[in-house]
């Protein structure tokens, strides 16, 4: 793995939330949703699958 993410295990704060919600609603990628958010593209999929959002994937 290329880059170590050191927010290991670490709760979403509302803000963070939020900013999910915005990239999402914006169609970002989940690359750069992870990258804006500094977390990994696995706990960004994880949290937007929990509040049913969907993140459009690049072709």
């Amino acid at each position: 793995m290329a880059e170590r993410f050191e927010r290991h295990r670490q709760p979403w704060r509302q803000d963070e939330i939020q900013k999910l919600h915005m990239l999402a609603g914006k169609g970002m990628s989940l690359k750069a949703i992870a990258k804006a958010l500094t977390r990994s593209e696995e706990s960004v999929k994880d949290r937007a699958k929990l509040d049913k959002l969907t993140i459009s994937k690049l072709r």
